[in-house]
């Protein structure tokens, strides 16, 4: 288990982009599964939607990243102060099923696929309670800083 303390060594999003709670499942260089509560006091509640809370698809997409970003640096035995940045560089196959609300808790679940280059592929799902939410191949670039 990794906790919140610990994600921010290898993480550089802060409140209000941090959008990994805890990791509960770790096998370097193979997978990792997080997760996220959603709350009522998320700040992107306000306009999305003012009468009925749903978390914007990008940022389950973007919490699916970051979690395979803890999986690359953990795997790498890298951190972002070390002077290495870990790159969102592309999705392919995204699907969404199923709005995320307040109260949800988000499990985040990434494998890898190959790293070529500096380059990482995952293949990434969000559930809520054994419930399919969002699937998506997700690239990520480890560079320099």
């Amino acid at each position: 288990m990794i906790d919140i303390e610990e994600i921010r060594k290898y993480l550089p999003h802060r409140y209000p982009f941090l959008l990994v709670d805890r990791v509960i499942e770790i096998e370097l260089n193979k997978y990792i599964k997080a997760y996220k509560n959603i709350t009522n006091n998320e700040p992107y509640f306000i306009g999305h939607f003012p009468e009925k809370s749903v978390v914007p698809g990008v940022l389950i997409l973007e919490a699916m990243a970051q979690a395979s970003g803890i999986l690359g640096f953990k795997t790498m035995s890298k951190t972002p102060d070390e002077g290495s940045m870990y790159y969102f560089v592309g999705a392919d196959n995204l699907r969404f099923k199923r709005p995320v609300i307040p109260g949800d808790k988000l499990i985040l679940e990434s494998t890898k696929i190959s790293d070529k280059r500096g380059i990482w592929k995952f293949e990434c799902k969000a559930s809520v309670e054994d419930e399919f939410v969002c699937s998506a191949t997700i690239l990520c670039a480890d560079r320099p800083k």
